[in-house]
């Protein structure tokens, strides 16, 4: 009786280890707004559903580093879901005060961007399996704005 249990339990490990899974990239990470409160920076993440139904996305959580220093993390609780065989794009939203920004004046000051290191981990809820996480992590330079690229958007918009 014990060895056909542990055959069954290594049958349905293996079923479940060998499973496709939703898949997750970090498309891009830029300057959305800034506003009195602070400054809005955007994660763009595309979420590949291999399944025919929708999975729900449990929370989304973020560790934004810059100049090695964390700046902000937070959690994002019940963002939607992934649609049944498509690719889903999600906005992850990260509002950092103006006081932090303001310590990472050197870091700009260098070469007028912030380098920065971004974590995310997508808890989604696979049937049978439950809540799975799907580590994320970028690098890279969110490149600021400068006063010619405002009356570059004024021309702009003459034509």
């Amino acid at each position: 009786m014990s060895r056909l249990r542990d055959k069954a339990k290594n049958f349905v490990t293996e079923k479940i280890a060998n499973m496709r899974k939703p898949e997750a990239s970090i498309d891009d990470v830029d300057l959305k707004g800034v506003n009195r409160e602070g400054v809005t920076y955007c994660a763009n993440v595309g979420v590949t559903n291999p399944y025919s139904h929708s999975i729900p996305i449990c929370e989304i959580t973020f560790h934004l580093k810059c100049d090695g220093r964390q700046i902000i993390s937070g959690t994002i609780p019940d963002p939607g879901s992934i649609k049944g065989n498509d690719k889903t794009n999600l906005e992850v939203l990260m509002k950092v005060p103006h006081s932090v920004i303001v310590s990472l004046a050197r870091d700009i000051f260098k070469d007028w961007d912030i380098d920065y290191e971004l974590e995310i981990g997508l808890v989604i809820d696979i049937p049978i399996i439950g809540n799975f996480t799907i580590p994320l992590r970028k690098k890279g330079e969110i490149r600021l704005p400068s006063i010619k690229d405002f009356f570059r958007k004024g021309e702009d918009n003459e034509e």
